[in-house]
């Protein structure tokens, strides 16, 4: 019994990671409609842009976040404005075919740069040590994610309802034609989508980069969970992602506790029942608001 609550206790913490990663694609597709083929490379950016600004000031990563994010923001802005709105106008396969060539390209500078070695963050003890419960054991650093995970989730839920910027976003996703005629820049304002996204992947991506080694190539395997945890919990619904997300971790921590091989299968499992069962998701009442 003890064993299987902490399987839980560790998929929940998983599932953290999972939610936070997801976000940003989930902010793409419910705001821009974009699904963003590059995301799980936007996060491995993210992280490398953490090794460097480490390199070169020696500061600890999860203060290095601080950088990290504003500098995602810009760059995801600069993004939408110069490629991907043009991209949007000419229909909903443009976007994909745009953010699949950047993936190849990222790929293809990163391994130039970095060469294809496995990298890490590191932030000392703090990666290992952990808070011990009773038989239960729990690492200090998946608390961290999970807790930034929930707070994100909650500024960001209290921005898009209870801010003129909110409005005017879910103004511009509800009837993008709509609420051009009523005064609304919907290009910035999808620039300023892009930004926000672009942030919670640079947080996500140095969490990540903290958590487990990176390489190149790691962001396909980044993007296969959050696009999981997005279509589980709904596609643009953002409560959706996190409970997406949650539902994923525990998953694969069951399967890890069958066994070594079973944890990234069994979360594979979840996400084909969903796509038979409940294709729209958890909250699938409110994939089409952000």
């Amino acid at each position: 019994m003890i064993a299987w609550i902490d399987t839980l206790i560790q998929g929940v913490l998983l599932g953290g990671l999972f939610a936070l990663s997801g976000l940003g694609l989930s902010l793409s597709f419910g705001i821009m409609r974009i699904v963003n083929i590059a995301h799980g490379d936007f996060l491995v950016v993210a992280a490398y842009l953490c090794l460097v600004i480490f390199g070169l000031t020696g500061m600890n990563p999860l203060l290095a976040v601080i950088i990290v994010m504003p500098l995602m923001f810009v760059f995801g802005y600069g993004l939408q404005k110069t490629i991907l709105n043009k991209g949007v106008e000419g229909g909903e396969l443009s976007p994909l075919l745009i953010t699949f060539g950047l993936s190849i390209i990222i790929h293809n500078v990163l391994q130039e740069i970095f060469s294809a070695d496995a990298k890490s963050l590191d932030v000392g003890a703090f990666k290992v040590a952990s808070l011990s419960i009773g038989q239960i054991n729990i690492g200090w650093l998946p608390i961290t994610i999970l807790v930034t995970s929930l707070v994100v989730y909650s500024v960001l839920h209290q921005i898009m309802e209870s801010t003129r910027f909110g409005r005017i976003v879910r103004a511009t996703v509800d009837d993008a034609e709509i609420a051009s005629i009523m005064g609304i820049d919907t290009k910035k304002v999808n620039c300023l989508g892009m930004g926000l996204s672009m942030a919670t992947v640079g947080l996500a991506g140095t969490l990540f980069g903290i958590k487990s080694s990176f390489f190149p190539l790691a962001g396909g395997l980044q993007l296969l969970f959050a696009f999981e945890a997005v279509i589980i919990g709904g596609m643009g619904s953002i409560w959706g992602t996190l409970l997406g997300g949650m539902s994923l971790g525990i998953a694969q921590a069951a399967g890890y506790r069958i066994g070594s091989g079973w944890g990234e299968f069994a979360g594979h499992l979840v996400f084909f029942m969903f796509l038979l069962l409940k294709p729209s998701g958890l909250l699938s009442k409110e994939t089409q608001h952000v």
